[in-house]
């Protein structure tokens, strides 16, 4: 099994370029998307987005992963194998965070051209490297054949909420179709200031304050009302009941919260 995930979007055929190259070296491969629709160059992004999906899928899936803005430069095209999983993609950090959290066993550089296409563009290796390279690891090519092991990856700064005279820091991660906003606070950060549900907390962001409830489903409270609430990734969210915040709070990936406990 073969997953994708690029910030390519879907207007254009380079999606469907890059299917077609693994399914011409291995017909009988299952190729998954899990999203073309990361922000432009966007590498934390996609790095949070590939974490969160990698975990559902069977052990040894192969994760082709694209947000590329150093395409074409000395930055290495990389295979990393993990515990539970195979990585492919840029050496920019997007890997990182799915290799940490897996544990790594081997990473190498692609370089044996024998498992590229024979023309490399220099602005399109996700279909030119990544593509064929995850197409001939299902069949079940050695690791040590694409190229020489590598052990220093780059590395992702990944944005820790901070506590800080009972406030929490924090920043906005992701924001969802629904127009959910998901941040970088676990709930057990939310646990360390006492936060339980049905308490109300204290959102700043810019010059704005909002008195919100923490609640444990959108439908606890009444439609159009906003809320906080713990996320499928175990993650605080902030949301409108079938409404969008982030469209109505005008947050984006990036924007700097702060969470104060209410009373």
């Amino acid at each position: 099994m073969i997953t994708l995930l690029t910030d390519f979007g879907t207007k254009d055929a380079y999606v469907a370029e890059m299917k077609g190259v693994i399914l011409s070296i291995n017909p009988s491969v299952q190729i998954i998307d899990i999203t073309h629709d990361i922000q432009k160059f966007n590498i934390l992004q996609g790095a949070h987005a590939l974490a969160s999906a990698a975990q559902y899928f069977p052990k040894d899936t192969i994760h082709v992963a694209v947000v590329d803005p150093g395409v074409g430069t000395k930055r290495r095209p990389i295979i990393v194998q993990t515990k539970h999983c195979y990585l492919i993609g840029p050496d920019n950090g997007l890997l990182y965070y799915v290799a940490e959290k897996f544990g790594v066993i081997k990473s190498v550089e692609i370089t044996n051209k024998k498992y590229m296409l024979n023309a490399v563009s220099s602005t399109f290796h996700g279909r030119d490297i990544f593509s064929p390279a995850a197409a001939w690891l299902a069949k079940g090519i050695s690791l040590k054949e694409f190229g020489p092991e590598i052990s220093d990856i780059v590395k992702l700064e990944i944005p820790m909420p901070q506590i800080t005279n009972n406030k929490i820091i924090g920043e906005v991660l992701h924001t969802d179709e629904f127009g959910n906003i998901t941040t970088n606070i676990p709930s057990e950060v939310l646990n360390k200031l006492e936060i339980k549900f049905g308490d109300k907390i204290n959102l700043k962001f810019g010059k704005n304050t909002l008195s919100i409830p923490f609640l444990r489903t959108y439908g606890e409270i009444a439609v159009g009302k906003m809320l906080a609430l713990i996320g499928s990734e175990n993650l605080l969210e902030i949301a409108i009941n079938q409404g969008n915040a982030a469209q109505f709070l005008s947050m984006q990936i990036g924007t700097r919260i702060e969470i104060i406990k209410g009373v």
